[in-house]
C-alpha cells in the first residue's frame, strides 16, 4: 500500500512539472499564481483571480483549458448577460412530423469540464447566481429537472478590482464558493521585458495536452488521501474561527478591523490545500508551513473588513498575517478556543 501512495504521489509531481512547464511556455513569471491556480484544480476547488486588465488572467486560465484534455467553455460576462445564457433554459420544441410541441433542456456553455468566467464582476449579481448551485451540488435545476455536470468540473474566474468602473462587486455567498481568491500582481521589470519579446516577435506557443479527465480525478483522489494529523485539524480551525468577531472565540486585535470572518469552508479548504501543497512537494503528510502556505488565498474573500480597516489601510491580507503570526500552531485547541500567544 506505501509503494502505492508513493508511486501516486510521484505521478502527481510529474504531473504537475509538466503542467507548470507548458504554462511558463505561455506565461512570463506568475509563478506563485500558477502554483496556486495548480492546487485549486487538484483539490476540485474553484478559482478566483483578481487583478487589473492586462494582466494575462484569462490567457492563463485558457492556457490551462488547453494543457487539460477536457472540454473547456469561455463565458464573457457583460451587463446584459442572463442566467439563462450560463445554465440553459428549456426551449420550445415542435416535432416536424406530428406537429406536436413540448419543451426541451437546451444545455448552456456551464455544461463543461472547465468553464472561465471571464470578467465575472462585469454582470449584476442576479447572473453572477447563476452559478451558486453549480459550483457546489455540480447541477443545473431547470424548470423543477436537475441536470448534472461532467466531472471533474471547475469555475475559473477572473475579476477586476471593484473600484473600476462597470463592475458589481460578488456577493458574500458567491466569493464564499471559491476556494482560492489569487491576487494577480504585476510583473516585475525583466518579466515585462520577456512578455515584450514573447508577444511582438513571431507567433505564440502551442500547448500540449498533459492530463485527461481520468488522470486528473487520479491525482484528485491521491490528494484527499494524504494523511492529516489532528494537530493539523485543530490549527487550520483554530485560524477559521479565530476570524469571528461575533463569536466568543475570536482574536481580540480582530474586533477592531473585522466585521465578518471566515465559515466552515475555510476550514475545509485550508486542509484540502495543504494536502495538495504537500502532494506537489512529494510529501505523504501535511504540515503547518502547508497550511500557512494556502492561508491567504482561502481566507483573504472571507474576511470582511469594516470602515475603520479602510481608513487605516488595512486589508484581509494585513489581517492574515497577523492571524498566522498571533495563532501558536503549538498550542492545543481544547473546546474549540484557539491557542494564542500573548499579544504585547
Amino acid at each position: 500500500m506505501a509503494d502505492e501512495s508513493n508511486a501516486a504521489l510521484t505521478r502527481l509531481q510529474e504531473s504537475h512539472a509538466k503542467m507548470k512547464a507548458e504554462l511558463q511556455r505561455v506565461i512570463v513569471g506568475q509563478d506563485d499564481v500558477i502554483h496556486q491556480l495548480l492546487i485549486a484544480v487538484l483539490t476540485r476547488g474553484h478559482c478566483l483571480l483578481v487583478g487589473v486588465p492586462g494582466l494575462a488572467k484569462t490567457l492563463l486560465i485558457a492556457s490551462l483549458g488547453k494543457t487539460l484534455n477536457l472540454s473547456f467553455n469561455r463565458v464573457q460576462f457583460t451587463p446584459d448577460l442572463m442566467p439563462g445564457d450560463i445554465t440553459g433554459t428549456d426551449v420550445l420544441y415542435i416535432d416536424p412530423e406530428t406537429g406536436e410541441r413540448s419543451f426541451k433542456f437546451a444545455p448552456g456553455p456551464i455544461f463543461s469540464n472547465l468553464i472561465l468566467a471571464d470578467e465575472i464582476n462585469r454582470t449584476p449579481p442576479k447572473t453572477q447566481a447563476a452559478l451558486l448551485e453549480s459550483m457546489v451540488e455540480r447541477q443545473v435545476t431547470i424548470g423543477g429537472t436537475s441536470h448534472g455536470l461532467p466531472d471533474p468540473f471547475f469555475v475559473l474566474a477572473t475579476q477586476n478590482p471593484i473600484e473600476q468602473e462597470g463592475t458589481y462587486p460578488l456577493p458574500e455567498a458567491q466569493l464564499d464558493r471559491f476556494m482560492f481568491m489569487v491576487n494577480v500582481p504585476y510583473p516585475s521589470k525583466d518579466e515585462e521585458l520577456e512578455i515584450l519579446r514573447r508577444t511582438t516577435i513571431g507567433t505564440m506557443a502551442e500547448l500540449n495536452h498533459i492530463l485527461d479527465g481520468d488522470a486528473l480525478l487520479e491525482m484528485q483522489n491521491t490528494v484527499r488521501s494524504v494523511p492529516v494529523s489532528d494537530h493539523i485539524f485543530e490549527y487550520a480551525l483554530a485560524l477559521t474561527r479565530g476570524t469571528r468577531v461575533r463569536s466568543d472565540e475570536p482574536l481580540e486585535f480582530l474586533r477592531e478591523w473585522v466585521t465578518w470572518g471566515a465559515g466552515p469552508r475555510a476550514s475545509q479548504f485550508l486542509i484540502l490545500g495543504a494536502k495538495a501543497h504537500a502532494a506537489i512537494a512529494g510529501r505523504n503528510h501535511v504540515s503547518i508551513e502547508d497550511v500557512k502556505a494556502v492561508a491567504h488565498p482561502v481566507l483573504r474573500h472571507r474576511i470582511l473588513t469594516n470602515f475603520s480597516a479602510a481608513a487605516e489601510g488595512i486589508t484581509p491580507d494585513h489581517i492574515v498575517d497577523r492571524l498566522l503570526d498571533e495563532v501558536d500552531p503549538a498550542s492545543k485547541v481544547a473546546a474549540g478556543v484557539p491557542g494564542v500567544k500573548s499579544i504585547a
